[in-house]
């Protein structure tokens, strides 16, 4: 399974300029997670203070124990043992064939022979469909193929954590969809932590297990898919939708006059922009045919139902209308419970009988109904 990524507070600016600040997440182990956000809200700043190429100003990263701001650079010479990186333009060595570019990490950070660099080089290959093509240089195939073989170099060291930034920039819509498909096949195949940066609404609302997006210096929100993608928040429902109406302007602040400006367009009539609104839970990706089922998958849903309770309204509905009948009778919903946010869910609360349970969880044992003579003292939750 992948490493967990525990992010606390982590602020980084560039002399006066504050790029994001007090950044808090975590990324679950195993599972799909897309950070969004308008250009230059400093997402691949992110990636990179994440691996610590560069130094945030404070906070913490702690991976499998070891907090990458503070270590010891042979410490994080370590740790990033741990990353596989996709850069936005692949980041080939031009004068390299497909083959040397990914068999470069083994031969740099290992002491394995050729025979066996050529084995795994050859799988990787095959597994981003590159099969073939090992000879031909960057220069002689097209941008997809190097997305590919950028995608093949980050997988030779079998990372445990994948960073992806902007997999979909500079392709078009058919082969961003068969990337989507392929970073979904990766993750059922090797359990890998992954986190995607990108711009490419389709691609954030099929693939991951948890969507985060940065704006105006600040974290906005991170969680679970079907909190974001049911949000009413303005700056997040302007982004899905492609408007020019809400926050976000051509820079990333919009003043009041801007915004005035363009409700008053609007209103006469004036097209903002988008065509739908897509906002609302769509189905997720799942693996191809013959590949085994994600494991990430199951865990996620353990741990979401957990907290099913203090999500919003919506993305309550969305959860429990997405569970399969074996789900329902395994969390303890009866099949038939309206789709609908549980009563009190606003409060963070919640009647004994609508508590979802979590087998094997220590989240919450099952209320006893009143009269039974099984009941027993409440358990302490102080690990909720």
């Amino acid at each position: 399974m992948g490493a967990e990524v525990v992010i606390e507070g982590l602020t980084k600016s560039f002399g006066k300029q504050a790029i994001w600040r007090d950044v808090t997440l975590t990324l679950p182990p195993g599972e799909v997670s897309v950070m969004l956000g308008p250009s230059g809200t400093g997402k691949s700043v992110f990636l990179k203070s994440m691996i610590g190429l560069l130094k945030p100003d404070r906070g913490k990263c702690v991976i499998n124990g070891v907090d990458i701001v503070t270590c010891s650079e042979r410490k994080l010479y370590e740790t990033r043992k741990l990353f596989g990186v996709l850069f936005q333009d692949g980041a080939l060595f031009g004068s390299m064939n497909l083959y040397d570019n990914v068999a470069f990490p083994l031969r740099e950070h290992t002491r394995k022979s050729e025979t066996e660099i050529r084995k795994i080089v050859l799988e990787k290959l095959e597994m981003t469909g590159l099969s073939g093509a090992e000879k031909k240089l960057p220069g002689e195939i097209s941008g997809g193929m190097r997305k590919r073989a950028g995608l093949a170099r980050a997988l030779v060291l079998d990372p445990e954590i994948i960073l992806c930034d902007e997999p979909d920039s500079g392709l078009d819509p058919v082969r961003t969809a068969y990337l989507s498909q392929l970073l979904i096949d990766l993750n059922a195949q090797i359990d890998a932590t992954i986190l995607i940066v990108t711009h490419n609404i389709n691609l954030a609302r099929t693939v991951p297990d948890n969507i985060g997006m940065l704006f105006r210096k600040e974290l906005v929100m991170f969680g679970p898919r079907e909190v974001l993608l049911t949000s009413d928040e303005p700056v997040v429902e302007q982004f899905l939708n492609g408007r020019r109406l809400g926050p976000i302007g051509m820079s990333e602040e919009k003043d009041s006059a801007q915004m005035a400006l363009e409700e008053a367009q609007a209103a006469a009539g004036h097209h903002d922009g988008s065509t739908e609104d897509v906002r609302g839970i769509v189905p997720q990706l799942q693996p191809t045919p013959g590949l085994p089922e994600r494991k990430g998958v199951r865990r996620r849903k353990d741990r979401v139902m957990k907290i099913l309770h203090t999500l919003p309204p919506a993305a309550q509905e969305g959860i429990i209308s997405s569970l399969t009948p074996e789900e329902r009778r395994r969390y303890g919903i009866p099949e038939s419970a309206p789709d609908r946010p549980f009563a009190g869910a606003h409060r963070g609360e919640l009647p004994p009988d609508d508590v979802a349970t979590v087998p094997g969880s220590p989240w919450r044992e099952p209320a006893p109904r009143p009269g039974s003579q099984h009941a027993r003292p409440p358990r302490d939750r102080g690990r909720s």
